[in-house]
Parts: C-alpha cells; structure tokens; sequence
C-alpha cells in the first residue's frame, strides 16, 4: 500500500497540536503557569536565535527591550487607561525605533566588542528603568496591570492566557519560518557562513544586521507586553542582566538554527529549574551542571537529537 509521507506528518502534527491544546484542562494551574512562562521565553528566545543563528550576533540586551514592551503594557493599561492593544503596539514601536538608534551604530562592530556592546546597552537600560521612577515605577513597580481582553473576552488565568502565549508562539515560529525561507533567510545564510562572498553579491551586510536586530528587538517587547499581562505586575528586578542571559540560553540550548529547537529551549529553561527546587539551596548549583552536560553532550542543542537521528535512520536502512 503507498504511504504518503507529507499526509502522515500532517497528521502527526496534528495530533501534537491537539494533545498541546488539551494541556490547561488536564494539568494543574502551577504546571500551566510554567508552561504560559516557557512560551514568554521562547518568543523572546526566538528573537535571540535569530540573531546568533542566522547571523552570528551575541545579543545579550533582549531583557531591554523585554522591559520596554512590559512597561509599555503596563504604563499604557494602568496610568492612561489605553485598551492592551495600545500598549504592545506603542512597545513595538518604541523597541524598534530603540533597536534602529542603538543598532545602526553598534552593529558595525563584530565578535566580542559587540557582545560587549550589547551587554552595556543592557546594564544601562536596567539603570535607566530603576531612575526613571515616574515612569517605571522604580523597585515599586507598577501593579494592577488588567489581564490581556480580546473581544470582550478576559484571558484572566493561567488556563486562559496559555492560549494567547502559545498562539504567539506559533504566529512567531510562522514569521519567521516564512522569513528564512524567503530572500532575507538567505542573505542571512550567506552573511553567516560566507560573509565576504555576501558583500561581492551586493548584500548590505550592516542594513541586514540592523533589520533583524529591529525584528529581535520586537519579539522580546511581545514578549514583554505577555508577561505584564500575565502575571499583573512588572518592577525593574525582573529585567537585569539575568534575564538577558536566560534569553540566550533558550537557543543555546535549544538550538539556535532550529524554530523547533528554540521551542524545546523555552520549555527547559522554564521547567528545569522549577523541577531542581526541590532539591532545596543546591537546585542552582544542578541547573547550572545541568546546563553544561547539555551543552557538551548536544553542541547543536536538543535539536541537534532529532537531526542525528534523521541521519542514523537511512544509515541503518542501507545496512
């Protein structure tokens, strides 16, 4: 009988996608917030990966734009009365037309001196936030951020917003796949691998960088603007250089090549460590022993399983 295989991965991922939107009613709330917080760091892991896979960019300033999208939602909602959609869009806004200002000039520089780069623009906007008390609210934070409403309808618990998190997980994984697919993906490919071979053929290397630095910077205010909805309330300490850090980790370990990958990396920087607390004062001392066994046993992240073993299985077949 013929097989069709692009039927019968439709119809596997179809059965995923159906077991996944079960999840809320079968798992207990605390299981579900874990999962709404993994689908927060994997937008803004999302914008991470695609700079360091596709373009060989160390970004360690996402927690920025991060706060700026959360501010944005909560300043907007809370002060000035606005509907949710007004404050993640004035977020975007303002984190591109960040991104562009600082991006323009800093993504000339290349390696560890824009590492750097990133790193200080991260520490500065951390001290900013915590200075510009009338705005942010300073370690007061700014409290009683209304839940996330669409059509009326309150997405007011964690059962709810799993939904809206993971739907922006899917509408991000969509673009982007769509993006790398395109022109843009392959110019990135050529500057990544080839970047000298991408300048002969007439890609502006800079205007590139700068671009997907503007799409990165997006994410992590979407991603913002979920977590000021979801949790009510956003203060400078959730936006240090820890953050930043964790972005990174998500495609690191995830895989930084791979939108599936980047998933999986979300999903184990949101639930491992909550897994090791049980362990007591020693749970940061396992994650992060936990964090290097991955990385020395998957230098190509948890994805990196998945494509070995597309490679074992036609190996052994031809045995």
């Amino acid at each position: 009988m013929q097989t069709h295989p692009k039927r019968n991965q439709f119809v596997i991922w179809a059965a995923v996608a159906a077991a996944w939107l079960a999840l809320p009613a079968l798992l207990p709330t605390y299981a579900v917030d874990l999962l709404v917080f993994a689908a927060i760091y994997t937008v803004a892991g999302l914008g991470v990966g695609l700079l360091l896979g596709q373009c060989g960019i160390l970004n360690l300033a996402q927690a920025v734009f991060y706060a700026i999208g959360a501010y944005a939602s909560a300043y907007c909602s809370v002060e000035l009365g606005y509907p949710a959609a007004a404050g993640i869009l004035i977020g975007i806004g303002t984190s591109a037309a960040t991104a562009l200002l600082i991006g323009w000039p800093t993504l000339r520089l290349n390696g560890y001196f824009l590492a750097l780069a990133t790193l200080a623009l991260s520490i500065a906007g951390n001290e900013l936030f915590f200075e510009w008390d009338w705005l942010t609210g300073g370690t007061y934070g700014i409290g009683g951020v209304p839940p996330l409403t669409i059509f009326g309808f309150a997405f007011n618990t964690p059962q709810r917003f799993f939904y809206v998190a993971w739907l922006a997980v899917a509408l991000a994984c969509f673009l982007l796949r769509n993006l790398l697919a395109a022109g843009p993906g392959l110019a990135m490919k050529a500057m990544h691998d080839e970047p000298d071979a991408a300048a002969v053929l007439a890609v502006d290397l800079h205007r590139l960088r700068v671009k997907i630095f503007i799409l990165s910077a997006v994410l992590g205010s979407v991603a913002g603007s979920l977590f000021a909805h979801s949790v009510g309330f956003v203060s400078v300490q959730s936006f240090g250089i820890e953050r930043s850090v964790l972005f990174l980790l998500v495609p690191v370990i995830g895989g930084t090549r791979s939108l599936f990958g980047i998933v999986l990396g979300g999903l184990f920087i949101a639930i491992a460590p909550d897994i090791l607390n049980k362990f007591g004062d020693i749970s940061q001392v396992l994650f992060g022993m936990m964090l290097i066994a991955v990385v020395i046993a998957f230098p190509n992240g948890i994805a990196g399983i998945w494509i070995n073993l597309q490679r074992w299985i036609p190996s052994t077949r031809r045995a």
